[in-house]
């Protein structure tokens, strides 16, 4: 990433906001709000995180995340580094150390991870 797109991470993870839309008992449901991205949609939130909680499987614990970001501005391939770090700082701030299997949709930066210990 140039000095730029730093500082562009810099001002949309400052700015990010969330609420809960949703929680049962497994899963959570959060709506993303960045600052300078919207729903196309609705004009609402970029987009939302779904946190689901692997309780059957204690051997190897893992906490399911998918990130899906709405805002077409956000699937361009020159943007990849913002959406991997609103998407890194996402999970930090949602799931923490846990361990993590990651699923982002966005576009051409949709992408796979794995977050362990």
């Amino acid at each position: 990433m140039d000095d730029l797109q730093k500082k562009q991470l810099q001002e949309v993870i400052g700015g990010m906001t969330f609420t809960k839309n949703f929680r049962s008992p497994s899963a959570e449901e959060w709506y993303v709000f960045l600052p300078g991205f919207k729903d196309p949609v609705t004009g609402g939130a970029a987009g939302k995180v779904i946190v689901h909680y692997n309780l059957f499987d204690t051997k190897h614990i893992f906490i399911n995340t998918t990130i899906i970001l709405d805002d077409p501005a956000l699937h361009q391939k020159e943007v990849h580094g913002l959406v991997y770090g609103i998407c890194d700082e996402l999970v930090n701030r949602l799931v923490g150390y846990a361990d993590t299997l990651l699923s982002v949709h966005s576009g051409e930066n949709s992408y796979h991870a794995e977050y362990k210990q």
